[in-house]
């Protein structure tokens, strides 16, 4: 007898609040047009609380954020009337974007609100258009929670009573171009404006951030990410190009040249988070004392780059040489740490190369002149080193290129660009070749790839050395831009980076074993502490927390690599197809019976 019965979409679950869907759709578009009004409202009447929120018809500070809040609530919410130019913002068809970009928009009026009755004193000092915008932004927030919860296969579509749409046919060449440099000059906005708030604005970067978490949050369930990483995978090359063009231009977009400070340090510690990717995502070893390698590059470098202060004054290595000492110098510390102590696993390494981190920092700490030989001046560290002079062009002085001016921080940032895209072009290379699948292997199971013949203590020495030696490079350009090393920021953990701490929270927030993971993840980790200047006193705190966070709702990082996703979600949780097992197919089922 055959099986007639259609396969009707599932009823939907109702949300927890007991309203009509009709409404519910009409509470989500009413509250993000109400909120996007408001923006252009006044919200106090005074210019003390940051951002000056007191100008009508000219939204400023939180006000933008809450402007952008409104609509991209209003743009997914017009997608539960399945309008026809709307279809390709949510391809999961999932009703779970309309509730997180709700939420960013209530996080950000809400947070507002709070904000200037703590700092000025009271509600008294709240305008009507901040009382619009609470009460605005949380209609969509109630009425997505309205919303019923199709089933999985269903989505918007079959909620809304309406035939399945067919997936999109491939778009072609040129399409999938645009889409990417779209994407990637969002990027770049979005980042450039979040450096750019004042260290003083604190309540604008936390708006910032909340606004920015949940609307990730939400792009994440519509699957535009992965089909976004899916089409840029397609044109690796062109996405690569075009993601250096955007940090190229991004010094042009800055008037302040401590923001290009602070990006020369992002790119910095994002390298060395690179190198310490090889050895925990790629090949699975935990390394506690990474940034000592960090040290042995700067330290080397900062000894024949000329400073008066160091214990060879009289030698003046030009810029690649003395990078190749750093990396040379950090590739033999990692060759005769790694040599005897690589034959350990799990916490047994971890505990050596913590030990490994900390007698480097009182090595050098100690190579005083009195409680050693005098090579590093102890705490006083080497100083006043010279900036860097490139076939004639001078670090240390301010350019005019096309018009703009551009300082020293921005020169050395086009440096570490090429630093960091060499570092990128070494770590895919060396993840792509046989040694990375040898890598992968020992990762997943060592014990087996030893059974499989391959040599398990020369891959994992391998990567220990290459993971050092593009520290020492970082390192090498670090004792520049600072004009001066000393032993005290190479700790395991500290107010501050550099530290092992930071960069191993950058590689497992950022994404393990992938390149962008690690260089997301040491944005993150470093402008949260520089804009909430709070925090500082708090950063083990707040790492701890954010890694919590993460380990609760997404184990594989922020950025993940396909086989971690795999490991740590169910099949049906992810857009690939279920695995079948024997007892799955009813023929063999019938025969074994």
């Amino acid at each position: 007898m055959t099986d007639t019965t259609t396969n009707a979409p599932a009823a939907a679950e109702h949300g927890p609040v007991p309203l009509p869907p009709s409404v519910a759709r009409l509470l989500v578009a009413v509250g993000a047009v109400g909120t996007i009004a408001s923006a252009f409202l006044s919200w106090t009447w005074t210019s003390d609380f940051p951002g000056d929120l007191t100008v009508y018809g000219y939204p400023a500070g939180l006000q933008i954020l809450a402007l952008v809040g409104g609509v991209l609530t209003l743009l997914f919410g017009l997608t539960l009337w399945d309008v026809k130019w709307l279809r390709w913002l949510n391809p999961a068809n999932s009703t779970s974007p309309v509730l997180l970009t709700a939420l960013s928009a209530f996080a950000v009026c809400w947070f507002t609100g709070i904000a200037i009755t703590v700092d000025l004193g009271g509600l008294v000092n709240l305008d009507p258009g901040a009382f619009v915008a609470m009460a605005a932004s949380a209609l969509p927030v109630v009425g997505a929670l309205a919303l019923p919860h199709p089933a999985p296969g269903t989505g918007i579509r079959g909620y809304l009573a309406k035939p399945q749409l067919p997936a999109p046919g491939k778009a072609s060449p040129l399409t999938e171009r645009i889409v990417i440099t779209v994407g990637v000059a969002l990027a770049l906005v979005t980042f450039t404006y979040g450096i750019g708030i004042d260290n003083d604005a604190s309540e604008t970067f936390i708006g910032y951030l909340l606004l920015l978490v949940f609307a990730a949050w939400g792009l994440m369930h519509t699957g535009l990410v992965d089909r976004f990483a899916t089409t840029a995978a397609h044109h690796k090359g062109f996405a690569s190009a075009l993601a250096f063009a955007a940090a190229v231009i991004f010094p042009f977009t800055q008037s302040d040249d401590h923001n290009a400070n602070v990006g020369v340090n992002i790119l910095i510690f994002a390298t060395v988070a690179l190198g310490l990717n090889i050895v925990v995502g790629l090949t699975g070893l935990l390394d506690l004392g990474y940034v000592a390698f960090l040290g042995v590059g700067a330290y080397a470098a900062a000894l024949v780059s000329g400073s008066e202060y160091s214990r060879f004054s009289g030698v003046h290595f030009p810029f690649w040489a003395a990078a190749l000492t750093g990396m040379a110098a950090s590739l033999v510390f990692g060759v005769l740490i790694g040599a005897p102590t690589l034959r350990l696993r799990g916490d047994y390494l971890a505990i050596v190369t913590l030990g490994f981190g900390e007698i480097f920092r009182i090595t050098v700490n100690n190579l005083d002149g009195t409680s050693g030989p005098n090579i590093t001046r102890g705490p006083n560290g080497i100083t006043q080193i010279p900036d860097l002079n490139i076939f004639g062009f001078n670090l240390g002085e301010s350019h005019n290129i096309l018009g703009f001016s551009l300082g020293r921080f921005a020169n050395y940032l086009f440096l570490m660009l090429i630093v960091t895209a060499i570092v990128v072009l070494v770590f895919t290379r060396a993840a792509d070749s046989r040694i990375g699948r040898s890598w992968i292997a020992i990762r997943e199971d060592e014990t087996a790839a030893t059974a499989m013949g391959i040599n398990g203590f020369r891959v994992k020495l391998i990567a220990f050395a290459l993971g050092a030696s593009l520290a020492g490079l970082a390192g090498s350009v670090m004792a520049h831009v600072n004009y001066s090393v000393n032993p005290q920021p190479y700790q395991f953990a500290g107010a501050a980076p550099p530290n092992s701490a930071f960069l191993l929270a950058a590689v497992v927030l950022g994404g393990m074993g992938t390149v962008s993971g690690p260089l997301l993840g040491a944005s993150v980790l470093y402008l949260v502490p520089e804009k909430l200047q709070f925090l500082q006193n708090y950063e083990l705190f707040a790492f701890g927390v954010a890694l919590i966070v993460l380990m609760r709702f997404r184990p594989e990082g922020i950025i993940a690599n396909r086989r971690r996703q795999l490991e740590f979600h169910e099949t049906g949780q992810l857009d690939v197809p279920t695995q079948t097992t024997l007892s799955d197919d009813p023929a063999v089922t019938k025969a074994g019976a």
